[in-house]
Order: structure tokens, then C-alpha cells, then sequence
């Protein structure tokens, strides 16, 4: 085995053994890849802090190709205290990695690891949860094969006087075509379309009504429902969180 150094994200973490964990780790080189953390279950061990679920850094391993890589150190660059210390946040983060670990199944491509990054370092400076994990859920379904039609009507191609949204259609329905569809917002029929073009990285604030993330969370929700097939308890979660915060 040869020592090897990349970026990672614990996606998840494994009791292994009396003292061990198993590490499933995103990586920005090697894409998801196993890592057994020996005796970091120890009190005393140097690995125990940065074995777990959410911790962001260089991976220093002896990696093996075909098998579980042994951690030698983690040099972090984000252990997202912010994310751990907010129930709103860590529920949020939560169901994005499990959402990333579901589509890199399918997709393993190496870009998913910038996007999850970057969304989670948003969360973490303060941006807003929802927008996030809603722009985050959008630019995952290229990677499923299945992105939704927000530059033309998906009926007819038309990108003139589009004026709904439509997870049964597939996307955007224009004056024409539109048939008694649900409709949404002018500025939800904008957004979206941000969303899905705008850079992660770049994002500095995100100021988006309650109506129209809750137009585009329920299109996006009926979406993944209808076409991705993944059903994720941490979504659940996400929603009895919110129920909470309304009623306190």
C-alpha cells in the first residue's frame, strides 16, 4: 500500500472491532472510498476526534485500491461546529450526505465532491438551510440523469410566457401548453432557474421568500418522488425539525 493524501468528507462512520471505525469517506480524488480509523475509539487515540461523521480535511492513508485504506491523520480544514451546535443545520447537513452517498451509487463522479463541500461550508457560514439543500438537490439530478426542463416549456420548447412549474410534466409549462396544472410564482419560475445555473462557491447571501422556497422544496420533493426513486428518513427528519421551529 502507498501513503496517499486527498480532501475527504466523512460521509458516515462504522463501529469496527472493540476500538475501530470504518470511515465511508467522500474524496475530491478517489470519489467514495472506505477507511478503517484503527483504535480511534480510544481516549487516548489521535485519530478520535476527526473519525466521525462531518469532519472535513486532508486525508493522510495507506491506500489500498481494491479494499479498505488504513487513516494515518486528518489534517482538518472544517470540522462545522456551527453545523453540530444548530438542530436546524445539522438536520440539513444530514440529509444532504445522505442524499450524496445515494447518488454517487449511481454517479461517482468526482464533481459531487465540490458541490457537497461547498454547500456544507455554506451552511456553515449561516446562508440559508433550505435554499441550499434545495439548490444542492437540483444540480444532483444531472448526476442521476434526470434533471427537470427549466429552460423551455417541456411540452412544446417554448421559453416564452412560461407560467408554472410542474413535477408531472417535468419541469416548466408555458401560456399555451398549460392544462390546469398547480401554478406557482413568477419569481419561483426565476429562481429555480438560479438555482440550478448559480456556483455554490460564489454564493455570498441568499434572500429567498418563504413562498417561493416552499414551491420550489414541494416541486422538488414530488420530483425526486416521481423519477429518482430515493427515499431518505433524514428528508422526514428535515420536516418535523421545521414543524418544531412553527411551533415554539
Amino acid at each position: 500500500m502507498s501513503i496517499e493524501s486527498f480532501e475527504g468528507i466523512v460521509l458516515s462512520e462504522t463501529n469496527y472491532s472493540e476500538s475501530s471505525k470504518i470511515l465511508n469517506v467522500l474524496t475530491d480524488k478517489y470519489g467514495q472510498i472506505g477507511i478503517i480509523s484503527k483504535g480511534c475509539r480510544n481516549m487516548k487515540s489521535k485519530l478520535r476526534g476527526v473519525s466521525r461523521k462531518l469532519i472535513y480535511g486532508k486525508f493522510n492513508v495507506y491506500y489500498k485500491e481494491n479494499g479498505l485504506s488504513t487513516l494515518i491523520s486528518v489534517d482538518v480544514i472544517n470540522s462545522f461546529s456551527k453545523i453540530l451546535m444548530d438542530l436546524e443545520r445539522i438536520s440539513y447537513a444530514s440529509f444532504i450526505i445522505d442524499l450524496t452517498y445515494q447518488v454517487i451509487k449511481q454517479n461517482d463522479s468526482l464533481e459531487i465532491f465540490d458541490l457537497l463541500k461547498n454547500t456544507l461550508i455554506k451552511i456553515e457560514d449561516g446562508l440559508n438551510p433550505l435554499a441550499l439543500t434545495n439548490i444542492l438537490e437540483l444540480k444532483l439530478l444531472d448526476y442521476l440523469g434526470i434533471t427537470p426542463n427549466i429552460d423551455s416549456c417541456c411540452y412544446c420548447g417554448s421559453n416564452k410566457q412560461i407560467i408554472t412549474l410542474s413535477s408531472d410534466a417535468g419541469g416548466y409549462i408555458c401560456k399555451n401548453c398549460y392544462n390546469n396544472e398547480p401554478l406557482v410564482s413568477e419569481k419561483t419560475i426565476k429562481m429555480i432557474r438560479m438555482y440550478y445555473y448559480v456556483d455554490i462557491s460564489s454564493i455570498s447571501k441568499l434572500d429567498v421568500s418563504s413562498e417561493v422556497s416552499k414551491e420550489i422544496n414541494i416541486f422538488l420533493d414530488d420530483y425526486y418522488d416521481r423519477f429518482a426513486g430515493l427515499y431518505l428518513k433524514s428528508k422526514k427528519f428535515i420536516n418535523e425539525v421545521s414543524k418544531l421551529d412553527k411551533a415554539s
